[in-house]
């Protein structure tokens, strides 16, 4: 499967080893020289744990196997296991905290709680919704009765310490830096659109629909009325997964009355509804079928994405948008930068550089404010003049500021199977100050 712009973009990020970034905490940059298949089924053999330490009667034994089954045929996991996201080092880690919480629940030892903290630090090492673990594991200690015994003791404010230690490093980056990747993300919690509450809800929840694949949002929503109704919010078990599931769904909820909620984001839900839907009890028919249609819907994705055998309209082709035409972009480009006689290609869209600095043969230079944050090579002195590439859909003119001499070099599309994902324009300038080599794949010895 070819990458897509984000996934160029966190390559570069692995050159760049460093305890943050602007946009996010670090982890992903790792976990691309390390093992994300393979995280997804260690992510799955402690689901299964978790679901064997929860189930309490013998109705519901084989919850953690179910489980397991459950969350590997959604669309969202198997996306996630075949590309480079930060969502998959979160969702082993959120897993990994809900886990421990779970064997916690089973045996009573108050050292899971410690468990349950590191696993909690590394999540926030992977992406800042980890922070909503917090207020998931406060909800569940005060609705479970049985579970309030632990405000008197040490082991949960021992496990929130070794949480905060292991979050140290992405903390200590930020406060170097005016606190940038939390403004940036942070920000966005003001966002207030009220005119647009429904249809950003309505996204939200289609969202969802699509990443579960149908019949396993309809499982999960199962799930979710299994533990909260009839009090079994109450039991530990039950509380646990409900906790983790509505707190961080109201969130984002509250978000989407104001703005714009990407589908991936409540990726964290779906462990604990997941288990939940494993213990609520539904027949073997109903399992099998949502299953059987979540495998087949994912499978059917991954193929196009990688060969492209149906011919969908731009509209209803995800991997069209997102993965499509960069290797015929990365031609056009490189026959327009010789044509127009400049040394190098540019981009201000960070994913673009990305893209073409990950298949273009020369330099390609990175002029947004970003790229000061990484430590890499400053523009070589013989880009004396580059072939600036802007996507069309930008609208905006050409800053004067940073390229006053720009001239219209040309266009390209970006397409597949003649069915266009985005359009380029061309320029030709003289190099910017502050512009920044991006590492290649041939280029620079990049890998």
């Amino acid at each position: 499967m070819p990458l897509s712009a984000d996934e160029a973009y966190y390559r570069i990020w692995a050159h760049a080893l460093a305890p943050g970034y602007l946009d996010l905490p670090p982890m992903v940059a790792l976990w691309i020289r390390l093992l994300s298949p393979f995280s997804v089924l260690l992510g799955s053999f402690l689901l299964a744990r978790a679901g064997d330490d929860l189930a309490t009667d013998h109705s519901a034994r084989g919850a953690g196997g179910r489980a397991v089954w459950l969350f590997n045929a959604t669309l969202l996991l198997n996306a996630g296991a075949v590309t480079a996201t930060p969502d998959t080092p979160l969702l082993l880690f959120w897993t990994a905290s809900l886990a421990a919480l779970a064997r916690l629940v089973r045996t009573g030892n108050g050292l899971w709680w410690l468990a349950a903290g590191a696993a909690g630090g590394l999540a926030f090492d992977s992406k800042y919704t980890a922070c909503l673990l917090a207020p998931s594991v406060v909800a569940w200690v005060l609705m479970a009765p049985s579970m309030r015994q632990w405000w008197r003791r040490w082991q949960p404010y021992a496990g929130l310490g070794i949480a905060i230690l292991l979050a140290a490093p992405v903390l200590a980056w930020n406060a170097a830096r005016h606190w940038v990747s939390f403004v940036r993300q942070g920000g966005r919690t003001g966002d207030w659109h009220p005119a647009n509450a429904l249809r950003h809800v309505a996204e939200l929840l289609g969202g969802q629909v699509g990443l579960a694949t149908p019949l396993l949002f309809i499982a999960f929503a199962a799930g979710l009325l299994f533990v909260t109704r009839q009090g079994r919010w109450r039991q530990p078990g039950c509380g646990l997964l409900a906790a983790a599931s509505l707190v961080p769904a109201g969130v984002f909820v509250e978000h989407a009355l104001g703005d714009r909620v990407q589908a991936n984001w409540p990726a964290i839900l779906y462990p604990s509804l997941a288990l939940a839907a494993a213990l609520a009890g539904l027949t073997s028919r109903a399992r099998a079928a949502s299953i059987g249609v979540g495998l087949v819907l994912s499978g059917l994705v991954m193929l196009q994405a990688a060969a492209a055998p149906f011919a969908l309209p731009r509209w209803l082709d995800f991997s069209l948008v997102r993965l499509a035409g960069w290797e015929d972009l990365a031609h056009a480009t490189e026959a327009a930068r010789t044509a127009a006689g400049a040394d190098c290609v540019a981009a201000d869209d960070y994913g673009m550089a990305a893209e073409l600095a990950y298949r273009l043969p020369g330099p390609v230079l990175g002029v947004e404010p970003r790229w000061a944050y990484f430590a890499l090579a400053p523009s070589p002195a013989a880009c004396r003049s580059v072939l600036l590439v802007r996507s069309a859909r930008r609208g905006d003119p050409v800053s004067r500021a940073l390229w006053p001499d720009a001239s219209p070099a040309g266009a390209a599309l970006r397409a597949r199977a003649g069915i266009v994902a985005e359009s380029f324009l061309f320029y030709r300038a003289t190099t910017p100050p502050g512009a920044v080599l991006l590492p290649g794949r041939r280029f620079l010895g990049g890998s």
